[in-house]
Order: structure tokens, then sequence, then C-alpha cells
């Protein structure tokens, strides 16, 4: 007899709630973790580097008080008492996690997971931090170990915690450094690039592919490169990264940009150029589970293909964000339960929560023209949004991509202030199959921001009203 119905490999975002989720529906439950509860996003990604960015952000308003009316005498920052709130912001959610494993009767186990063959599912041997092994059985196991970042040794992108970096060490340096180089234009780099840019940082972003944060949509993309060298960022775009090498003074990065070689001198580097699945020493290719370029292949239920074992969230590959790991483990273990769950692959927003912040689901008008659909696509800009202009955060615009044939929403793309708090409008009305009928018809509060997502719809079809 099995020792748990479910037994969950990792307890960040994924892990937690599957973990939680399991013991809702009354399934015995256990979690191994080998380093902190909340996992990475909790204590080393998504909440500690928002709370950098907020600190950022209100130093960067300080620039600005007098277009409120406002002054204040002197103006400074204590780096060290930055660093600490976001670590006890981390910390205060950690325990948040080992509360709510208490409350629901979660067992924890401390250690590392390892798997070999079993009856119902693969066994899991744990080498147990406090020492010692311990071998446990479930009906079910459900991998949520996640992934870190990659680094390339072989061009010296190699983190040694002092002069090059990844986000891991950007987010508990003992000092600002006052020059940067990030390598990646991805969420990540693009995080860190505005916070250090924030608080005084000369900051350079290098970037391979021909734009930045090139996952979203071109326009916004271009709209947020623009930004951010209004903001002082510099960027080297399209370029290679040739070798990086510490110096006696910090770090030289060799690039070749336009087919000439440069050489970026700064005090750090961030490496932030993508993540790789925690694969290693589990004993998964024993078992014959299938592994893509370092993440495990699944079906559209989170299963590996090896009876009893699935996976879910960054290990089972992209879009490598916390809610999507925590949709995954919430749909795979009530599929486990019998249940029938909502769709896997539902809508998935995207966001980075830079200054400005971009934030994204669905289809980029490019990517539904390659799919041969015929977009109907409207913009609204918050120059002209009555909130935005009390506000004086008038940067950045709306974008809607609707199927012209259908008239369903297929992609919305935003760039501003605070957009990644509108963005679940859009996620919402996809998930709901809604069209363009349904978004005009909805009435929004005025005088909001949100009221741009109203006349971005109005006006794929003509119909804007306040341009």
């Amino acid at each position: 007899m099995a020792d748990f119905d479910v037994i969950v490999i990792g307890s960040g975002p994924g892990g937690y709630v599957t973990a939680i989720r399991a013991a809702q529906l009354g399934l015995k439950t256990a979690i191994v973790e080998r380093t902190e509860l909340g996992g990475i996003c909790l204590n080393w990604g998504c909440i500690p580097t928002k709370a950098l960015l907020k600190s950022g952000e209100i130093y960067e308003t300080l620039d600005h008080l007098k277009d409120y009316g406002l002054s204040v005498e002197k103006r400074g920052f204590d780096f060290t008492a930055v660093i600490q709130r976001s670590r006890k912001v981390a910390a205060q959610l950690n325990a948040g996690v080992a509360f709510l494993m208490k409350k629901h009767k979660v067992e924890v186990i401390e250690g590392f997971a390892r798997l070999e063959k079993g009856a119902e599912s693969p066994k899991v041997i744990v080498a147990l931090a406090a020492g010692g092994s311990r071998t446990v059985t479930a009906k079910s196991v459900i991998l949520a170990t996640g992934a870190r970042a990659r680094i390339v040794p072989a061009l010296g992108m190699e983190p040694d915690g002092e002069r090059i970096w990844t986000y891991r060490e950007a987010l508990v340096p003992k000092s600002a450094p006052k020059t940067m180089v990030v390598i990646g234009s991805g969420a990540i780099g693009m995080e860190f690039a505005s916070f250090y840019r924030a608080l005084g940082s000369e900051v350079t972003v290098v970037e391979m592919l021909p734009r930045i944060l090139a996952v979203e949509d071109e326009e916004v993309s271009k709209a947020a490169h623009k930004a951010f060298e209004k903001r002082g960022i510099k960027f080297r775009v399209p370029a290679s990264v040739k070798k990086v090498a510490k110096t006696a003074k910090g770090v030289s990065v060799e690039i070749e940009a336009g087919g000439k070689a440069e050489a970026l001198e700064a005090d750090v580097c961030i490496v932030a150029i993508g993540i790789v699945g925690n694969v290693e020493d589990m004993g998964l290719e024993a078992l014959g589970v299938k592994i893509d370029r370092t993440h495990i292949v699944t079906d559209d239920h989170g299963g590996t293909g090896v009876p009893g074992l699935y996976a879910i969230g960054d290990v089972a590959g992209p879009p490598w964000l916390a809610h999507k790991a925590s949709h995954e483990g919430v749909h795979c273990v009530e599929h486990i339960a019998g249940l029938k769950p909502t769709n896997i692959h539902s809508p998935i927003p995207g966001c980075t929560y830079t200054n400005p912040q971009v934030a994204s689901v669905g289809l980029t008008e490019a990517q539904a023209k390659e799919q041969g659909r015929e977009p109907k696509v409207g913009r609204f800009p918050f120059r002209v949004n009555g909130k935005a202009i009390a506000a004086s955060d008038t940067e950045g615009f709306i974008k809607v991509v609707f199927d012209g044939k259908t008239g369903a929403l297929i992609g919305a793309h935003l760039i501003g202030h605070e957009v990644t708090e509108m963005v679940q409008g859009f996620t919402l009305a996809m998930t709901l199959e809604a069209t363009e009928a349904e978004l005009q018809g909805t009435v929004f509060p005025h005088p909001t921001m949100s009221e741009a997502m109203h006349e971005a719809s109005l006006d794929a079809y003509g119909l804007v009203l306040h341009i």
C-alpha cells in the first residue's frame, strides 16, 4: 500500500499550489523540497524582484514630484535597507507557504528526491536534509522541480558572486554597482536593468536578437526600447557576446555588433540568457522519461508517459511563469482525482515589471498573420486617457488583435503604468471566447486607465471615441 496518494517534488508556485489542491480533494499528500518552501519564485525570483522594483519606482518618481506640485528637500536611498526589505518580503511569503502546508495537512519532507521504478508510480528516495534517507511511495508523483539560470562557462558567463551575477546574486549585492552590463533583454534582464538604473547605475543591455523583449509584439518591443533609452539605459542590439572576463576593476564583456568588436567595461555583469529545467540526478532517464532540451515532455494532463508520473511548471517547458505552473498543477491533480479540469492550455498572460510595465496575452499581430488569419487590430494611447493624464502616467498604449473572420479576441499587448494589473481583463475575455461585440458592449468605469482597453477594442472596428 502506498504511503501517500500524491507526492509533489518541488514547492514553488507550481508545487505548493498543487499540494494544496490535492489536499482539498481529500488526497493524502506530501511535498519534497530541497531548499526553501516557495521555491525560486517566492524566495529568489518573482516576489523579491518586485519588492526591489517598487523601491526603484518610488525613488524614480521623486525626480518628477514637481509634476504634482510637490517637492522634497533631500533625495537619497539606503541600498542595504532596500535589499533587506526585499528579503523580508520573501521571508514573509516563505512562512506563509509553511503555514498553508500545515493548514492543509500536507507533510513536508526536506531533502533531495530521486526516483526509482515502483509499483503504481516511481518510488521517491529522499536524501534528507537532516541526514540519512527516506523512501516514500504514492499512487501519483508530480514533478515541479522548476528551472535555474542558464550559464555558459565556455564564454565566461558563470557567476562568481562578486562580478558576474545571475538573478540570485543580483538580489543580494553588498552595494549598488556604478556600472553594469546586462546580457539578455528578456523579462529577467530588463527588470534588473530597470531597478538598478532607477537607483542611478549606468546600465548597458546586450541582446543577440534583433530587438529587446523579443517575445512581445513588435510595436510594444520598439516602444519599450525607446522608453528605456529615455530613462538612460543603453543597448547593444543585435550583438553577440564573445567573452566575459573579470578584470582588476570589474568585468569586461567582449561583444560583436554590426561586424565590429567592442569591449564593454563595468563593475558587474548580469547573465540573463534564459533558464534550463532541473532534471538532473533524479533518475528520469532510467525511468524512460522523455527530455527535450532540459525540459520534460508532457501530455495534455501533465503526464510523462511513465505510469503515475507527471510534470508541471518550468521543468515542463515554456512559458516559464509562476501562474502557468500553478494552473498546470491544479489541472494535473484534478485529472488524477478523476475530475474534468479546465483546459491546461488556457490563455497564459505574460508580465514584465519594468518602468514602464509590459504585459500581453495571446497572439501577436505577426503571429496571427503567420497562422493565416486576417487580424483586425486596434490601438489606444494612454496620452489621451483622462485618468492617465490626471496621474501623469501617459506613457504607452494598448493594442488588441481580433480574428477578422470570427471577431474573437486572439491577442492583447500593453505597455504603460501598471498594465500588468489590466491584462487579466483580456485574459478572462479570451478564456470566455469573447468577441469584439462583448468587449465593445462592456461598461468600463470612468475615469480609469482600463478605459483604454475599451477604446482599443472599438478602434479595431473604426469606432474609437476619444481620438
